[in-house]
């Protein structure tokens, strides 16, 4: 079924749009959650956390391409589900690597200001991502969209994984320096 017509099922409320969603966008959704949690059992309930999430938000929103938007969603009740299980650990020393690997490029947000500056760095780097050969983009996104693994990375493109942390490291450098050339807060 086309993304549009499954929006159409869920403008029109019908709950036939959860099982068409299901059916397409199931695999790469547990995927996304896998990858920040670790976990199957985490990641089937991040899933079902998405339809939910699609379902209240769809009558508000009419999305284009359902992937990304649900990509989206799953991403971030992903990485507020991996956050909470962090702070109930406190010190366990697990960490979600890829996001820690950026954090040398660009800071957390921690006060108003910081939040108010996100939206513009969060354009500078998506400027930033089509100015990359179509490979280096796409080994990019892989590790800090989708969090997949080096070897997962080195596997999909045909590289070795010490070649895909070559990239990665020589992106975020160049990463860095666009930012702040650009004035962005780091």
């Amino acid at each position: 079924m086309e993304d549009a017509a499954i929006v159409a099922l869920y403008w029109a409320r019908d709950e036939q749009a959860l099982a068409e969603t299901a059916a397409k966008f199931g695999a790469y959704c547990r995927k996304i959650a896998d990858n920040i949690l670790h976990s199957a059992h985490d990641a089937e309930e991040c899933e079902n956390d998405t339809w939910l999430a699609a379902w209240n938000s769809m009558p508000t929103n009419r999305p284009a391409r359902l992937a990304p938007y649900l990509g989206r969603i799953t991403r971030n009740l992903a990485l507020d589900r991996f956050d909470r299980a962090a702070a109930q650990k406190r010190g366990s020393g697990q960490t979600c690597a890829p996001l820690d690997e950026l954090a040398e490029c660009v800071a957390a947000p921690g006060s108003v200001e910081d939040s108010f500056d996100a939206a513009e760095t969060g354009r500078l780097i998506s400027a930033f991502l089509r100015t990359l050969p179509e490979e280096t983009r796409s080994i990019f996104l892989r590790r800090y969209w989708y969090c997949d693994a080096t070897a997962d990375i080195a596997a999909r493109y045909g590289l070795t994984e010490s070649k895909v942390r070559v990239t990665l490291h020589r992106t975020r450098g160049k990463l860095a320096a666009y930012l702040q050339e650009r004035g962005a807060a780091l």
